[in-house]
């Protein structure tokens, strides 16, 4: 049988209906069509109460338009609708400033939100994703480039079915290997260590005042002869330093021998005689004096005085035939065989500078040359200014290299003994704050904020925050908190 004809207007129909149904394929096909349904496979990630699948479509994000597809789930399992601001930046470099590619998500099922966004250029464009749940407000962080398949999570959430996380530790960061290598990341531990600190103090050679004499005059009278003329010169111990005049004292000699030819006792037995010599001897004159006084049998006019101790003459303020004053300070000697050593210690390190503590002093004029020294005193007042405290040492000076006026360089170590602590280079100083990044494992890594001590042997003594057995970023911490543009969990970040 010879197959029937169809009529032209069926054929007409049949082929209009194959080409729309291949338009809807085509139309089905492009990227910028919606997914109604979330793959399987698609990763999710906790985030405080909530499980948050995200993924791109491509899978390996490409220049031009990308599909993002995020699904938010609660702790049950259940679909939760709210509104998310998402988008990618790449951040600024040299000149170039950031830019930034908003995914404008629309909820297209309950629970189920998709957008696409622009990427205009190859390079890094992390992921940004802020959303509120019950008045909770979440924010997520990602690693995306284009040309690299897959998201990596940086901030705000961990993997589902990796280690399981405690709700506040929503700004722990995720580095890979890869970036971990390129940034350089080294690690150490947080352990007890004995500290010994080092004190460094700018202090001044000055003279022993235990070893200063003063000589002043009980009467008043007119210098003679002045014998230590210049400051500088060397005396000896009852050496005549000058002869004075003093009408006074010329008196009293006068007395004692008039009282003494009344009344011969030299043994002194006599009160009358006993109170003349006295009072010549609470004049300052000797008992050699009084007795050659007695031989002569007259006054001596000018009296000489001598010197108190043996040492250096460093001030000066009588002249041949000057008149001195009762009390007046005229000249001043010092013994330089000892010499002290007067160094300011910053108030912070005060409390562990006790007496007795071993210290070591160099002089900036006598390079490679190191002087043993110990603690003296430590001054009981702190100076307002400068709020650094006095402390006092004190050295040998036989030979007179040390002179009162050069300065020094006082170096302490205070034991502060076995503490909490780890490497100066795991801290970073945010404001008031200081900041570790803590190595959980499997490439995370938390922020966590410390209270810091003493600084010492390059390492610092932690008071909070840590515990024995953490290990910590030592090295890449800056280029971390760079990258990951980390500003959530630290007020002064």
């Amino acid at each position: 049988m010879r197959p029937s004809k169809k009529p032209l207007w069926v054929v007409g129909t049949l082929t209009v209906v194959v080409l729309g149904v291949g338009a809807l394929f085509l139309f089905s096909s492009r990227d910028d069509a919606p997914s109604m349904t979330m793959n399987d496979d698609m990763p999710r990630y906790r985030a405080g109460r909530l499980e948050i699948g995200v993924m791109t479509d491509p899978r390996t994000p490409r220049v031009g338009k990308n599909r993002l597809i995020v699904e938010v789930r609660d702790a049950k399992g259940g679909q939760v609708s709210t509104k998310i601001d998402a988008y990618a930046e790449m951040p600024a470099m040299g000149a170039m400033q950031a830019m930034r590619a908003p995914a404008d998500l629309k909820e297209t099922a309950p629970g189920h939100y998709e957008g696409s966004m622009n990427l205009s250029m190859r390079g890094e464009w992390p992921l940004t994703m802020s959303l509120e749940v019950d008045g909770e407000p979440l924010r997520l962080q990602f690693d995306l480039a284009t040309d690299r398949e897959g998201l990596t999570i940086a901030a705000g959430g961990t993997p589902v079915g990796g280690s399981a996380m405690p709700a506040d530790d929503a700004n722990v960061i995720t580095i890979d290997n890869r970036r971990r290598q390129l940034i350089g990341v080294k690690t150490g531990e947080v352990t007890h260590r004995d500290l010994v600190m080092a004190i460094r103090a700018v202090g001044e050679v000055t003279f022993d005042e235990r070893l200063l004499s003063q000589v002043v005059l009980k009467f008043d009278g007119y210098i003679g002869d002045l014998k230590a003329d210049y400051v500088g010169t060397e005396v000896t111990k009852n050496q005549v330093l000058f002869t004075v005049y003093s009408p006074e004292l010329l008196a009293a000699q006068q007395e004692y021998l008039e009282t003494l030819k009344r009344r011969p006792d030299p043994s002194g037995q006599n009160g009358l005689l006993r109170a003349a010599r006295r009072r010549l001897a609470l004049w300052d004159m000797s008992t050699q004096e009084i007795k050659a006084l007695e031989q002569r049998g007259e006054p001596q006019d000018y009296v000489p005085i001598y010197a108190p101790r043996s040492g250096t003459l460093i001030e000066r303020h009588i002249v041949d035939g000057s008149a001195a004053k009762m009390g007046q300070t005229l000249l001043t000697i010092a013994d330089l065989s000892r010499v002290w050593i007067e160094a300011e210690v910053f108030e912070a390190d005060l409390d562990l500078v006790e007496v007795g503590m071993a210290a070591s002093i160099k002089l900036p004029y006598l390079p490679g040359r190191a002087y043993p020294a110990t603690v003296e005193y430590v001054y009981p007042y702190l100076h307002e200014q400068t709020r650094t405290g006095r402390i006092r040492l004190s050295l040998a000076n036989q030979n007179g290299e040390l002179k009162p006026g050069m300065y020094a360089e006082v170096s302490l170590r205070a034991d502060i003994g076995h503490k909490l602590s780890v490497p100066e280079e795991a801290i970073i100083v945010a404001g008031d704050s200081r900041v570790v990044f803590v190595d959980l494992g499997g490439g995370r890594l938390k922020p966590v904020t410390i209270r810091a001590g003493r600084n010492a042997q390059g390492f610092v003594e932690v008071l909070d925050g840590l515990s024995l057995g953490d290990v910590v970023v030592t090295s890449g911490n800056f280029l971390i908190a760079a990258e990951t543009r980390l500003k959530t969990g630290i007020d002064q970040w």
